[in-house]
This record gives structure tokens, C-alpha cells and sequence, in this order.
């Protein structure tokens, strides 16, 4: 970590905002506040086409000063391959894409995403989890996102912002982050928590994601809504970990047992994830990146509907 140095008649203090290390993964905007200005933070909006009107525009209207930016639907977090939406790109794509945003390996990241929903949350946790994942653990979400940071009466600035400066960024990859649909049917098969971060009515088979080719979850599942803990106060919206602890309990999961997170296309997955991970305190926690659009590609892969029961996605093609 970067620190300011002053030589005083006493030798060397120091000067300037000092970073807190290792952040909590969940921050409030108050702690952001104190640590705007120092060499070692990045504060990166994901604000994108996914929320209501974040997008570059939105962001030089209105945003955190010295925050970057980065469209979360439209810059490469996540992309579409044999027809799966929403898997994690390459390795050396994710470090250029990062290294292009002035981000190194000694940087703190802070994901914000705009805070105006539950569904902005999921940008920035699958943004905080591709960090985890790519083994850098200096990153966090900020509570509320920017809804928040304004709602609270933060500093905000306004105009173009200047580009950053390309930085070196190297990952390494966290195989135990990302689940692959193989070892999501293993986990299946030895009877392991799987967790399904959708609304009810995805969970149940009620409603289709077009992503998905049949309706329906894992069978052996559980259902942990991803907007479930997520609470509104002046048009911004917090994640309750309180809330979220007493839901986990309701479930029953075993805070030790391994646990993989899925959803449609990773995205509420995402979310399931760092809620189950770091905030709710599962200690072997993965996600599924490819999910249920993954999933329901072979026929032969087990569904489960609440009014019909178990059966296969060949059985439900139409």
C-alpha cells in the first residue's frame, strides 16, 4: 500500500487519508467517505442497461468523486459461449479489462452499482465475485450503491471524467469460486446444498427465463430469494444482514457444508452467492456461473417442478 511521507524534525510520519485494509466485503457510505483521495482506491461504478437509466451518461451526470466506470452489461464482465449467457470470460480478457481501468493488484476496490433496485446488487456482487475468483481480495460492495451515497447527502461530481490510466493487473484463478455443471450434478448426486438465488415462481417452475430452454430448478434445491434481504429507505436499497442471517437459519444450511449458488445466468447467482458467502457466513460457498442456462442444455438433466415433481428437460421441451 502506497502512503504519504512528510520528514519532520521527529523523522518520518505520515499524511493523508490512511487506507483501512482488508475492507469488510459489505461497506457503508460513511467508511467510503473517510477513504476517498487515497492512492490505493479505486472506486468503480458498474451502473449499466440492467438498472433504471444507469448507464455513461447517468454516471458523468451524477457520481462519486473520483470514481471510474465500467458498464457492467456492455464491457466484458461476463459473456455468451455455445449459447450459455452469462459465463465468465477468459482469464487474460478479465486482467486487460481490468488493467484498462487503472486497476493493479495493490489497488482497494470498491463495486458500486446504482442502488435503485434489488437486481442492481447482482452487478456489483458478480463484479466483486470475478475479483474473489481472479484471487484479489482487496474489493468490496458499498451499501446502497450510488442511490445511497446520494440519498445520504455524500458529495457528488458531475462533467467527464478523465480516462485512467492503463495499470498491470494479474489474476490467478479460484477454481473453488467457480462451479462447472459437472461438478454442480457431483454436488447434486452427494446430496450437497444448492441454493437457488430466483424470485418463487422461477423456483417453483412458474415462470421461464429465456435463457433457460425448460422451467424448472435442480432437484434437491432450496430457495434464498436474492432480493429477499434487500430493503428500500429513500428510493435506495440495503442489504440487511441481520435479515439475511435469520433466512439462512429458516433454511436450515449448514454454515460448513459446501454450497453452490445458481440462478438463470449468474447474475442473482451472484448475489446468492456473496450473501451466502460473505455476509451470511458459509465458508465453502461456489457459484454457478452458467446456472440453469447451463443446465437445461442436455435432456437428460434432471428438472424439478413444484406441481409435477422430478423430471428430465427432454421431458419438458416442447
Amino acid at each position: 500500500m502506497k502512503h504519504h511521507l512528510l520528514l519532520a524534525a521527529g523523522g518520518l510520519v505520515f499524511a493523508g487519508p490512511a487506507l483501512a485494509m482488508h475492507p469488510s466485503p459489505l461497506v457503508e457510505a460513511d467508511w467510503l467517505e473517510e477513504q476517498l483521495g487515497n492512492d490505493d482506491l479505486v472506486v468503480l461504478d458498474v451502473r449499466s442497461s440492467i438498472d433504471d437509466g444507469g448507464d455513461r451518461d447517468a454516471f458523468e451526470t451524477a457520481r462519486i468523486p473520483g470514481s471510474r466506470y465500467s458498464s457492467y452489461t456492455d464491457d466484458g464482465w461476463r459473456e455468451e459461449r455455445d449459447g450459455v449467457a452469462g459465463l465468465m470470460p477468459a482469464l487474460d480478457d478479465l486482467e486487460t479489462l481490468i488493467g484498462g481501468l487503472g486497476i493493479d493488484n495493490d489497488d482497494t476496490v470498491v463495486v458500486v452499482s446504482a442502488g435503485t433496485g434489488p437486481t442492481d446488487f447482482g452487478s456489483a456482487a458478480r463484479v466483486y465475485w470475478t475479483f474473489k475468483a481472479l484471487g484479489h481480495d482487496e474489493v468490496t460492495v458499498l451499501n446502497g450503491g450510488f442511490a445511497g451515497w446520494e440519498a445520504q447527502g455524500h458529495e457528488i461530481a458531475s462533467g467527464a471524467a478523465e480516462p485512467p490510466m492503463a495499470a498491470d493487473f494479474e489474476g490467478e484463478l479460484r477454481d473453488s469460486l467457480l462451479a462447472t455443471t459437472e461438478e454442480v450434478e457431483t454436488a447434486r448426486e452427494a446430496g450437497e446444498q444448492l441454493v437457488d438465488a430466483r424470485p418463487p415462481a422461477f423456483f417453483a417452475g412458474e415462470t421461464q427465463s429465456p435463457a433457460a430452454r425448460v422451467p424448472g430448478t435442480i432437484p434437491g434445491s432450496v430457495n434464498l430469494p436474492h432480493d429477499g434481504s434487500l430493503e428500500e429507505r429513500d428510493g435506495a436499497y440495503y442489504l440487511q444482514p441481520d435479515s439475511l442471517k435469520a433466512r439462512i437459519d429458516e433454511l436450515g444450511l449448514d454454515r460448513e457444508a459446501p454450497t453452490v449458488a445458481f440462478c438463470n445466468t449468474g447474475h442473482w447467482a451472484a448475489s446468492g452467492w456473496f450473501q451466502l458467502s460473505e455476509v451470511g457466513g458459509l465458508d465453502n460457498a461456489t457459484m454457478y456461473d452458467g446456472s440453469m442456462a447451463a443446465w437445461t442444455r442436455a435432456d437428460d438433466r434432471p428438472i424439478q417442478l413444484a406441481e409435477r415433481g422430478t423430471l428430465t428437460v427432454g421431458d419438458l421441451v416442447e
